[in-house]
């Protein structure tokens, strides 16, 4: 097939290159020249693992291509893949307007029979909106369908995410959309991949139910701990127990920091905005707590920090392992470790941040902080240690060979993600959240 993908970021390079790789002819569109010079390249301006081998060997090919012209897209493209940008506003919604600038874009260049297939995350009720202003714009009129696809990508798998899903769910309004959708992931669902066919509010509501439900378990983790170190319990073995369930699965049971990203903490407030546009208050009740207590992490590793130094700030040098808000990814949107490292800085603590990927990244939004290449640099002369990201390099470092930097052996393993008895067999004071 040929098809666009308008939006380039992270989620549409990688469909983009996906959809070459499973054979189709794609051409990427974005507004932003620096971005498309880069992807022309064949290599993206972010971290994924996997994806610039598979740019790199499309765009040879010349099965894909990159351009910022609506025009070229709109002529060339039987299927036009929408994964646009949707922030959050300060009300907790989804800001929509690049959706419908890129319709607004794109849709006076459709002459012919076509479908637009969103893939961002949005409201539920903007599949209409978006094919009410297609009708009003595109030449080709009613014979544009309109359909929504949200994707589930986790950063640092997004390549697999796209090739091997769990699911793929589809909303669609006609049984052209719904066959022309298929025709487009036959590859993929050839190989066992289920399609889930809904009508589009289901459709729309189902990527926030899932980021909605994935929060609420990490949420519910992470007061087990609170309940595990007030009664002397392992937040770590509760979990090994209840996710053996089949009901419950282990998955997202992680006790720690908490979650951080672009997603979660976004989606879990614009679902709560639509709930309560929508008049569901007992779900906006239950996402207000699910959010709040994940805030909380975060406040609860600054106290700790706070105590650990002997309940001053002032002048302590901290050590900081991790800046991405999560392993296998650069993005330190809505990053936890970050937010405390800042908060510890603002306290008057002398903070060094060290990320096998994200220093640089981070680097630029807060300059404020300062940064090492390497874990030990970072721990140089610290009072405390903190262990904000469970990056494996961290996990295999020697706490003997650490010991011999810090001021303190004195860690607090907000993911843990260490091998406690063997740092404290070391010499160390580990902290460990909901484990002692």
């Amino acid at each position: 097939m040929r098809m666009t993908m308008i939006g380039c970021g992270h989620l549409g390079a990688t469909h983009a290159a996906s959809m070459a790789e499973i054979g189709h002819d794609v051409v990427g569109v974005d507004v932003d020249p620096e971005k498309i010079a880069v992807l022309a390249e064949g290599r993206a301006w972010f971290h994924e693992p996997e994806l610039d081998e598979m740019l790199s060997r499309h765009v040879a090919s010349g099965r894909l291509r990159f351009t910022t012209d609506f025009a070229e897209a709109g002529a060339f493209g039987d299927m036009h893949f929408l994964g646009v940008a949707t922030p959050g506003t300060e009300r907790g919604d989804y800001d929509l307007s690049q959706i419908y600038a890129a319709v607004s874009a794109l849709a006076p260049h459709l002459h012919q029979p076509c479908v637009i297939v969103g893939k961002s995350t949005v409201s539920v009720g903007t599949t209409a909106a978006v094919a009410e202003l297609v009708r009003e714009l595109a030449p080709a009129g009613d014979a544009v369908e309109v359909a929504w696809n949200p994707e589930f990508l986790r950063e640092g798998h997004a390549v697999q995410d796209t090739l091997r899903p769990d699911r793929i769910v589809i909303g669609v309004t006609s049984a052209e959309a719904e066959r022309l959708i298929r025709e487009a992931y036959k590859p993929i669902t050839d190989a066992g991949v289920p399609l889930v066919v809904t009508d589009p509010a289901t459709c729309e509501l189902v990527k926030g139910a899932a980021n909605a439900f994935l929060a609420m378990k990490i949420s519910f983790i992470n007061t087990m701990a609170d309940m595990c170190e007030i009664a002397g319990g392992d937040v770590a073995l509760l979990a090994d127990a209840i996710g053996s369930d089949p009901r419950i699965g282990r998955a997202f049971l992680d006790a720690g920091l908490g979650y951080g990203g672009g997603c979660l903490p976004k989606d879990g407030r614009a679902f709560a905005a639509r709930a309560r546009d929508l008049g569901v208050d007992e779900a906006v009740d239950l996402l207000a707590v699910v959010d709040r207590v994940n805030a909380g992490r975060r406040d609860r590793v600054v106290s700790m920090t706070t105590k650990a130094c002997g309940g001053d700030l002032s002048g302590k040098r901290i050590g900081v392992w991790g800046a991405a808000f999560k392993v296998g990814t650069d993005d330190i949107r809505d990053s936890p470790a970050l937010d405390v490292a800042i908060r510890l800085h603002a306290q008057g603590s002398l903070v060094t941040v060290h990320d096998p990927m994200a220093v640089e990244t981070a680097r630029a939004a807060h300059p404020e902080l300062g940064y090492a290449v390497d874990p030990l640099d970072a721990a140089e002369a610290a009072d405390v240690l903190l262990v904000m990201t469970a990056w494996p390099e961290f996990r295999a470092l020697h706490p003997q060979r650490v010991g011999e930097v810090v001021a303190r052996p004195v860690v607090i393993d907000a993911r843990n993600a260490l091998h406690g008895g063997w740092w404290t067999e070391s010499g160390w004071t580990v902290h460990r959240l909901g484990r002692g």
